[in-house]
């Protein structure tokens, strides 16, 4: 097997099961709601601590990734995410707590590990399309957790549905160990970790008005997705769908990431430039959570799936189109840590777009209102790409 395909497949299982660690909470919330009895508003402070976690270790990641190798960093991202997804079990509040804060640190540490080791066998050319193939493993992993987890849920509670996922994220982890020899053979063990490197990683991405121009749209889409993640199906189940029913239609929605992302790929290694495909991405996605916001219980099952498809080919489909733009923007011993720099941007919409939408809810009592707001930075990012390009243009 090729060096490509093997770590293609390698990133592709890392990352469908950190997606699947990360998103089951919000997919098996409403049991967790009843069973805890909290207000649903502190789903978006659980994503929220989450964010904070993943915008530190984003940041600080990129001397790890190099001292120790890709494939390690992928295998400890795994583990924590196992570790906090498991303290979620005990369902009292500072093991939550922590459960945020491990889970959402290890997490983030997937993303610019694998693009780390996939730059390094990736073509510059096709750089978004293998990103966008290994990116669909997040889909996957909500597929997953979509299907699974309100099934398993419902048979066995949701304690015994986490820690069943914690086994699995701790199973795969050691599954990976024979190919450490393979893909780390660049660590460079003198490597240190230095309290500056968060500095010189901010310094490294806002420096460049590309890079910096990424991290704002990261900021934006990121916080739109995790919005949706937290909140599409506990806001179904006010509208009238049953736990599983809610469940099934963010799966099936889901599952339109799959030939998305590797739609939105293609074309960007072929035919439209990346940044004209992130425009239309960003605002699609506005569009997408406007209608969204409409829904309420007369609209039928079908144009309600409708909506969540176009709100998963936008919202849950832009992340190979821009990793492989950082990639490609990257020097290239620092592709991880310039990714983790761009990506803690988007962290910072992961944590502040939860709180504005927690705190919406808890003022107004309405979930589409909160949909509406969280998708103005996704707005504002698609007109101002259009313009850039526009700029850009001999003779304008």
């Amino acid at each position: 097997m090729s060096p490509l395909l093997l770590a293609l497949g390698a990133m592709f299982m890392q990352q469908t099961f950190v997606a699947l660690g990360r998103a089951l909470p919000a997919v098996i919330a409403p049991a967790i709601i009843t069973d805890l009895r909290i207000d649903a508003a502190w789903i978006g402070v659980y994503f929220a601590l989450t964010a904070v976690a993943s915008l530190v270790f984003q940041l600080g990641c990129g001397s790890f990734i190099v001292r120790y190798g890709a494939l390690r960093m992928s295998q400890v991202s795994l583990f924590m995410v196992a570790a906090g997804i498991a303290l979620s079990a005990l369902g009292t509040p500072l093991p939550l707590i922590l459960s945020a804060l491990i889970a959402g640190g290890g997490g983030a540490v997937s993303t610019p590990a694998s693009s780390h080791l996939l730059a390094r066998v990736s073509s510059p050319r096709y750089m978004p399309l293998v990103f966008s193939i290994k990116q669909t493993a997040v889909p996957a992993g909500l597929l997953l957790a979509g299907l699974l987890g309100p099934q398993i849920t419902e048979w066995m509670g949701w304690r015994v549905t986490v820690l069943l996922c914690a086994l699995a994220c701790a199973g795969f982890t050691l599954m990976l160990q024979p190919l450490r020899n393979t893909f780390d053979d660049d660590r460079v063990p003198t490597r240190s970790f230095r309290l500056s490197d968060f500095r010189s990683t901010l310094t490294s991405v806002l420096s460049k008005p590309g890079l910096r121009a990424l991290s704002f749209a990261c900021l934006a889409f990121n916080g739109m997705q995790t919005v949706v993640m937290a909140y599409f199906v506990v806001y179904l189940t006010t509208i009238g769908y049953t736990p599983v029913a809610a469940g099934f239609v963010f799966s099936v929605a889901v599952a339109v990431a799959f030939p998305g992302r590797i739609f939105w790929g293609w074309l960007g290694s072929t035919l439209v430039s990346a940044r004209t495909i992130m425009a239309a991405l960003a605002l699609g996605m506005a569009g997408s959570t406007a209608l969204l916001a409409l829904c309420g219980p007369s609209w039928p099952t079908l144009l309600v799936g409708l909506v969540a498809c176009a709100l998963s080919a936008t919202a849950l489909s832009w992340h190979g189109i821009l990793l492989a733009e950082i990639a490609r923007g990257a020097p290239e011993d620092m592709r991880g840590s310039v990714t983790g720099g761009v990506l803690s941007f988007g962290q910072i919409g992961s944590l502040t777009l939860p709180l504005v939408y927690s705190g919406l809810l808890d003022l107004t009592g309405s979930y589409g209102i909160g949909f509406v707001v969280c998708g103005i930075p996704a707005l504002t990012i698609g007109v101002y790409l259009l313009r850039q390009r526009a700029a850009a243009r001999p003779g304008s």
